[in-house]
């Protein structure tokens, strides 16, 4: 059986995510192809909790950048190994919303972990699962948080509570991450409507890993 391929999408807050992923997934369904969506942190029973308590815990007020960053691959760890990696194996393809390259850019750059440290323990985590793919949705950060707030009704996460300054960073630590991959991470101009972007990551898809059929 051929294994399935793993395809992650990545970006700051606001850059329309949810909504490609979401077409993103159909267009595979609609060539026949079997796939499972997951989202991080997240996805298992374990991963829910973890979720929680990174976001929406109100008593979780002093929470240490390595304690995050802990938190995060505890949570990537599990689900790599009881439902990514087990989808792959049996040829379902694998559709994440995000995976290590968020720690590798929130928690290294975002908060100045070290960045030897953070690649070890993303290592660590996913073992030899690594993206076929990563669609990354690049967009200015003041237009990003802006349709973070209105899509959350102006009720922020802890993560999207952090400031401007904050998501500057993690901005620029993708775009690097880019140049560094470029094989593998496929930037796509998210300030463009909704039927181009879905557009220009189909364009990308197809270039990349060719035309898919069941």
């Amino acid at each position: 059986m051929q294994r399935g391929k793993f395809i992650t999408f990545e970006g700051s807050e606001g850059c329309g995510k949810s909504t490609q992923i979401r077409r993103f997934v159909a267009a595979l369904e609609d060539k026949g192809l079997e796939v499972l969506k997951t989202r991080e942190p997240g996805g298992t029973a374990i991963g829910e909790k973890i979720r929680h308590l990174l976001q929406f815990d109100n008593e979780v007020t002093d929470l240490a950048s390595e304690s995050e960053l802990l938190l995060f691959a505890a949570s990537r760890a599990q689900l790599v190994r009881s439902v990514i990696a087990p989808a792959l194996e049996k040829g379902i393809w694998v559709v994440a919303d995000r995976f290590l390259d968020s720690t590798t850019v929130y928690q290294g750059i975002g908060r100045g972990l070290d960045l030897s440290s953070v690649k070890a323990i993303n290592s660590f985590a996913v073992g030899d699962t690594s993206p076929d793919l990563t669609i990354l949705l690049d967009l200015d950060v003041e237009v990003g948080h802006a349709r973070a707030r209105a899509a959350s009704g102006g009720k922020e996460d802890r993560m999207e509570a952090q400031p401007m300054d904050f998501f500057r960073l993690v901005r620029q630590g993708y775009l690097d991450l880019a140049k560094e991959e470029p094989n593998r991470i496929a930037v796509i101009d998210a300030s463009l409507s909704i039927d181009e972007v879905t557009e220009s990551i189909q364009k990308e898809f197809a270039d990349r890993l060719g035309e898919v059929e069941a």
